[in-house]
Order: structure tokens, then sequence, then C-alpha cells
């Protein structure tokens, strides 16, 4: 069986050498038959054409019969035994030339030969060599087999046949006339053109709007032709022109009468109408800008749609200035959004737009969807009831002036009314606006308006009140928040670039920072610009849904992103920058929420102490120093004395300042210099310097203040625990050094020992909060033990972490337990807010704000 097939590759192989020169000819010499050339070219053309390639081919048929060699089956043998190792088949066929006769002379010989017959059983068929690339270097034989696929793509193999015609002398009259026609269907159904001449069937389905184009051949009236389905009334012409096109509107028939001609019933293929319906309800954010889900579908796509909002009078509420009849508007409409790439056949799409200025913003409509085809077929959708969406106002001067402005809109009439509403808000401008700029604004419209009063409100007019009304009220509603929402934008847009750009790490935490920063100075301004809390309590009520989202969520969410684009993991930052900034669209702040003064930890609170500590003894080196400097000026005149410098508390400006051309301005504010009950002993922690007598009580005040911090230190463990120790004892003798040399006058060396007092105070406040998360740590990882001790010594009844939660079987916190079912777990949710609150704080101490952060990392 290798053998006989290898002998047919061989057929295969030599045919193709060999006639490879035939079918290349033939190709060329059939393409321009097949596209019907010879129904167009002169017949001498035609002629000479024919002669040239009958010729050729001949002369190509001739060498390739003289090369043409039949294989044998030896040659099939041969060739399959040369891809054997050592011909085994040849050997087969050896005879022994010497030693026969001898026993062990023919013993290796047969053994031999049964070597060779084992290695015949891998005999395999050889495949043929198709190649003829060295004899066509050019490529030729594709040339031709392209341009014949292009002929039968776009030609006939039956026109070859008219070729006798015009051997015949003349003609293709002589056998009678021809026709050609072509149906071309619209181009929105994407369907191909079809050729009458190859459609064999009498009934043929098109859509409606299709084009026939037909042309006839031979004399003319030799054909004509006759059609019901183009429905023309005009402009017919002659049913034997030799070309013509039409277009099909209805059912009926196309004939070509005469000889050869041809009829078809055409039937029109159904095409619905489009439709269009609402897939979900109607959404909107603080800002106004609507979103409505929505899906259409067609039988071939929908070109284009429209949203409809009419005004539902029936149940608007007439009330003030909507008493009165309304000027005449037209129904809102606006252009439906369609799928710039894809199926329009079938499609969902979300229309979204921003009807916050408009004059029906937040009243009933009634929304209509509607679609069309490209026959004009129209599909409405079912008409919704509903609010139109507008901006919501929460300050109750915004919502006053956003209302007059609404009255506006809704009639020029109202302008009078208008007009005495609003100089009735103005009436007590220090209640009621938060600047003058506003006040003034406001009275510039009242002035507009009135002055309009006797002539009627004009449409330039009506526009420009109307447009100022609106700024009014955002500015009234927003105020100063509008920049820090500008400058929290910006910082969200530079951190987005940041991920598509591949920041770095040190980039990445530097807009972290700026983004923190911004949405800090924001969420301040959403707090002083807050609605009132509805519950009428200073906490959220928790058993009603909610969609307000607090400050710690945003920290949180922010660490998160940072996170994610330190991992590199950007694709999902970016998802969680977009959840981001969909929730600063619709934030607000209610009363109650968030704010500083919930319950703190003994570790905690005795953070935050020490570093009042250190800004005391800061302000205390400070004035120390302006006193050392007032002993070197001491015969300088008032008016030569230096302003106090930014960033020094002045002193109360009593007899204590010794210069009579002090500026009283620099007697605010030195206040109470002390935290959790550090005075300076003597009631003068608000006087001025007043010699180095004064000075040393409050030093003496501060080292009293630092005793009683170290003696209330919670219990703790470690090397951080005993580096903290140190570093607060090392800053008492440091204080006491500096009281001694304040006492004895010598404020240089007094200055110096305040020094070494705070760099100690530093270190302390620094060990100390690496002491509480070692701690913190241990804990977490021991997950044994059912009490523990507590600051005081007392024994508490169960283990629990900093922030109130039980521990669970395994030893951790457990983060995911329900905090709202008993006291325990809802004192913890305020102390993890509070955390979150402070660790927003940037002005709080480098120190305490890693010492909260890596709390909130542990819980």
């Amino acid at each position: 069986m290798p053998v006989f097939l290898t002998r047919i590759g061989l057929i295969a192989e030599r045919v193709t050498q060999a006639f490879w020169p035939f079918w290349t000819v033939l190709f060329f010499a059939l393409a321009p038959l097949i596209m019907g050339w010879q129904d167009f070219l002169p017949l001498e053309v035609v002629w000479g054409y024919g002669v040239v390639s009958l010729i050729v081919l001949l002369w190509t048929l001739y060498r390739s019969i003289r090369r043409m060699a039949w294989p044998s089956v030896a040659e099939a043998t041969a060739r399959v035994d040369a891809r054997l190792p050592g011909r085994p088949i040849a050997a087969l066929n050896d005879v022994q030339a010497i030693g026969a006769g001898d026993a062990a002379s023919e013993a290796v010989w047969n053994a031999h030969l049964t070597r060779m017959q084992q290695k015949t059983r891998d005999v395999r068929t050889v495949g043929p060599d198709l190649r003829v690339s060295s004899k066509d270097p050019f490529g030729i034989r594709y040339i031709a087999v392209l341009v014949m696929v292009l002929a039968l793509l776009f030609g006939s193999i039956w026109r070859v046949g008219s070729v006798a015609d015009a051997a015949a002398g003349g003609g293709i009259l002589a056998t009678g006339p021809v026709w050609e026609g072509w149906i071309e269907p619209p181009a929105y159904t994407q369907k191909p053109t079809l050729y009458l001449a190859d459609i064999i069937a009498n009934r043929v389905q098109v859509a409606q709007g299709s084009f026939i184009t037909l042309r006839l051949y031979g004399d003319v009236g030799a054909l004509s032709v006759s059609e019901t389905v183009s429905g023309r009334t005009e402009d017919l012409g002659a049913a034997t022109d030799q070309q013509q096109g039409f277009e099909v509107t209805q059912e009926g028939e196309l004939s070509i009468v005469g000889e050869g001609g041809q009829t078809w019933k055409f039937l029109l293929l159904e095409d619905n109408p489009p439709t269009v319906e609402l897939t979900g309800p109607l959404e909107a954010d603080a800002q106004g800008e609507m979103s409505q889900p929505f899906s259409a579908t067609d039988d071939y796509g929908v070109v284009a749609g429209t949203a409809t909002f009419d005004l539902n009078a029936a149940v608007l509420s007439r009330r003030h200035g909507l008493a009165i009849d309304a000027d005449a508007r037209d129904a809102i409409v606006i252009d439906l959004p369609m799928p710039f790439s894809g199926d329009r056949a079938d499609f969902e799409e979300l229309l979204i737009d921003d009807f916050s200025e408009h004059p029906w913003a937040n009243m009933p409509v009634m929304m209509t969807l509607q679609v069309e085809d490209a026959l004009g077929q129209v599909g409405f959708s079912k008409a919704e009831q509903l609010t139109l969406p507008g901006r919501r106002f929460f300050q109750p001067i915004a919502r006053a002036v956003i209302e007059q402005r609404r009255d506006i809109l809704w009639a020029k009439a109202n302008a009078p009314r208008v007009a005495q509403v609003l100089r009735a808000v103005s009436n007590r401008p220090d209640e009621l606006f938060p600047d003058e700029t506003t006040y003034l604004r406001l009275r510039f419209i009242i002035r507009r308006l009135e002055n309009m009063e006797t002539t009627g409100l004009s449409d330039d007019v009506q526009a420009e009140v109307v447009q100022a009304l609106w700024e009014l009220a955002v500015q009234l509603e927003e105020g100063s928040l509008a920049d820090a929402r500008a400058r929290l934008e910006r910082a969200q847009e530079r951190l987005e670039e940041a991920m598509r750009n591949g920041a770095s790490d040190e980039e990445i935490a530097e807009l972290m920072q700026e983004l923190r920063e911004a949405m800090n100075d924001y969420m301040q301004m959403l707090a002083q610009n807050a609605e009132p809390n509805p519950n009428g309590t200073d906490q959220p009520d928790n058993n009603q849904e909610s969609n307000n989202i607090s400050q710690d969520e945003l920290q949180a969410m922010m660490d998160r992103i940072q996170e994610l684009m330190e991992e590199g993991r950007m694709a999902e930052a970016m998802e969680l920058m977009e959840q981001l900034n969909e929730l600063m669209e619709n934030l607000r702040v209610t009363e109650g929420e968030g704010g500083d003064g919930g319950p703190q930890t003994l570790g905690q609170q005795s953070m935050e102490d020490l570093a009042e500590t250190l800004r005391d003894q800061q302000d205390l080196t400070d004035e120390a120093f302006r006193d050392l400097q007032d002993q070197f000026n001491q015969g300088q005149q008032d008016g030569q004395q230096q302003g106090q410098q930014p960033g020094q508390q002045g002193q109360d400006g009593e007899e204590g300042q010794g210069q009579d051309g002090q500026q009283q301005g620099q007697g605010q504010g030195q206040g109470d210099n002390t935290q959790g009950g550090l005075t300076d002993g003597n009631g003068q922690g608000g006087e001025g310097s007043g010699g180095p007598q004064s000075l040393a009580e409050r030093q003496q005040a501060l080292r009293d203040g630092l005793n009683q911090l170290r003696n209330g230190l919670p219990g703790l463990s470690g090397e951080a625990a005993d580096n903290a120790e140190q570093s607060l004892e090392r800053a008492e003798g440091a204080m006491d050094g500096a009281e001694d040399a304040l006492r004895s006058g010598d404020l240089a060396e007094a200055i110096d020992q305040q020094a070494e007092a705070m760099d100690a105070l530093r270190d302390g406040l620094r060990n100390l909060g690496q002491a509480l998360a070692e701690n913190q740590m241990d804990e977490l990882e021991e997950g044994q033990g059912t009490q523990t001790g507590n600051a005081e010594g007392r024994a508490e009844p169960e283990r629990r972490d900093p922030l109130g939660r039980q521990m669970g079987n395994t030893g951790q916190f457990g983060s995911e337990e329900s905090m709202l079912q008993d006291e325990i777990n809802r004192r913890a949710e305020e102390l993890l807010q509070e955390l979150r609150n402070r660790s927003a704080d940037q002005e709080r101490p480098q120190v305490e704000l890693d010492y909260l952060r890596r709390l909130l990392e542990r819980f």
C-alpha cells in the first residue's frame, strides 16, 4: 500500500510540474470571456484574441505532454526504499555474490536478509513534491488563479458561450436580444445586491425601498419592461428604454416582454416598527443630573430617537407663584443617545441630562420616548409620570431664591410679586446672608425687577434676572464650598492622571496627601453648610436607610486607593476612584455627624496631653527668647521695637511688657497654654512674660503637669515603653533645670534647658506611640485569656480591643461583628470614627498621626 500511494503521489507531482504552464494560460484566456469582454470589444479584437489564445494553449499542451513521464512501480518502490536506512527493499532483491555453499557465509547472509526484512516493516508513504517555484520564480500561476477567481465572482461562466455568436459573424443580434438586471436592497438592511438573471424562481421577496436597475441590449423596441412594483404615475418614461431604474414601494409584478424575457412576482419583506421601553427607574444626583436607562429594538436598526417631557398640569400644585396661568412653553424634546458602534437592532443606553435650570425642574412631567427606523416607522414608549429632576438646595435662603426664580419662569406676570417677596427676604441681611456680596446682588436683582413694573418684563430682562437668581442661589448654597470643591476636583484629576501614567511611589504619596488635604477642607466646608438632622438628634437614625457617608468611610477609601496604587493595581484603584467621585457628587453633611469630642482611650488621651505639653513648652521657649532679646535692646526707643513675628502668640498687653510703644494688636491671645489641667499655678498663664519670675512659675506648672502625665500613663511593656519612660524622665529633668535658670535670671541657660526638654518630649511622644502600637500587636498575637488588667490595675470581665470589641474564638479581634447590637458596640463605632476623624486632621503632630494610622490599620 505505501508503494501504491507513493506512485499516486508521483503521478500528481509529474502532472503538476508538466501541465502548470497549460492551466496558467487557460485561466488567463478564459477570465476575459467569463467577464463578458467579447460583448463589448470589436469583432476583430475578439477573433485575434481567440486565435492567439488557441495557439498558446496548443503549444503549452504539446510541451506538457512531451514532459509528462508516467511513473512505474519500480520508481515508486525506489523512492520509498530511498527513505529507509540501508535501502532494505533493494537488499532483499540482492543475491549472495561470494561464499555460496559455505554454511557460515550463508548464515551471515540470511541474518542480513532477516534484518532488512524487519526494516521494511517501517516503510511509509512518501509524499509528492508539488513545488514548481524553481520553474515559475515570478509566481505567474498565482496571478492566473487570482484573475480566474475574480472573473468567477463578478462574471458568469455561461457568458463564454457568447463567443460562438461572435464567431458566427455578428452576431449577438442574430440570436435575439439580451438583458441584465440588478436588485439593490436599501443600505440599512445590509443585504447583498441580487442579479436578476441568476434568479430562477418567479417569486422574489425584497425589502421595501429596494432599487431595480434594468439594461436592455439589441434593437430598440425588441424588448420592453412592464412593472407594477414602483407605483409610479408620473415620469414613467418609455417601456423600451435601454436603461431603466425604479424603487420597489409595493407588491406587484415585473416583466421583461420580448424574446428571452421573464416575469417575476415581487413580495415585500415584513418590516415591523421599532420598539422602545424603559428598563429601570430614573436616577438623579444632588446636582440635578438625571440618568434614565432604556432599550430599543428594530428589525434592521434604529436610526434616531427623542425623549419628550410634557408638564403634567393635572397633578401640579397650583399655589403661590404657580396659581396664575403659565406662559406658553413648548415641551422638552431631546435626542436619545445612540450606540456609536455595534448593532442598533437591539441595544440598551442611558439618557443622561441636567434640567436643573429648566422652568419645569422639580415639577411633575410625563416622559415619552420615541424611536424611528430607516423606513420612517416610529415606535413609542408608555408615558411615564415622574418629577423632572433638578438640583436640590438645602439652605433656606437659597431655596427661597430658587423658588422665586421658578415663579418668574412660570409667568412674567409674577415679576411684581417676586420683587416683593425678595424684598421681604432681604429685610434682615445680617441674619440671612453670609456676606455682603450676596446681599448686594439680591438688592440689584430687586431693583431690576422693580424698574420693569411699568413696562412689563421683557424676554431679555427675564433671561438676565433668571440667570442672576440661579447664580445667587448657587452662591448662597455653596459659598466658599465651590472653591473647596474645585480644589478637590483638581486633586482627583491629578491623581487619576498619575494612575494612567504610572507614577512613582513618591509622586503617589504626594498626590494622595494633596487629595487628603483637599478632602479635609471640603468636608469642613460641608460641615459649615450642614443640613439639620431630620431626626432632631445629635446622631443619625441608624434604624432608617440613609445614603449619607461619613468622613471615616471616605478616609478608608482613600487609604485603600493609595494601597492599590502602591501595589501597582491601577485598574482597581481607578475603579475605586470612580466610586469615590460618585460619592462626592451626592455628599452632604448633616448636623451631628462626625466632629470631635468622642470618648478617648487612656493611650489616646496620654498622646494628646503629651503633644499639648510639647506645644506649651515651645510657646514658653519663644517667650523666654523674646525676653532675652529685650535685655539686649534696653536702650532703644519705643519706635524701634519689632512687632511680633507671624505664628507667635501675643500677650495681654499689660504692664509686664515694659514698652509703651507696643501695638495693641499684640495683646491678643496667649490664653490658656495648658491641657488637661496644666496651669501656671498662680493664674498667670494668660499674662505677658512679665519677667523671668513668671516664666519660671509657668515652667514649674509644665513640669508638674508632665509628672502627673507620667504617673497616669497606661501600663505598657517592651523596649519602646522603657525608652518612652526614660525620655519623659529626661524631659522632666531638663524642665527642672530650666526652672532654676529662670529663677536665677539666666535666660540663655534656661533656653538651652528648654530646647533639651523639647527634644526629650519629641522622643517620648514617638516612643510612646510605638509602645502603644507594639502592645496592641502583642494582644492580637496572644489571642487567649479571658481577663486583662486595665491601666488602674482592675480586672476586666472579658478581653476587648481598644475599641471595645470582643475577642473571637481564635484570638482575633472581630471587625465583622455588628457594631450596633448593644451599647459597647455603639461605643466602639464612635471610637473608630473618632480615630479616623483625628487621623484626617493634618494639623496634629506627625507622631500622633502615625500612631492613629497604625491603630486604623489594626482595627
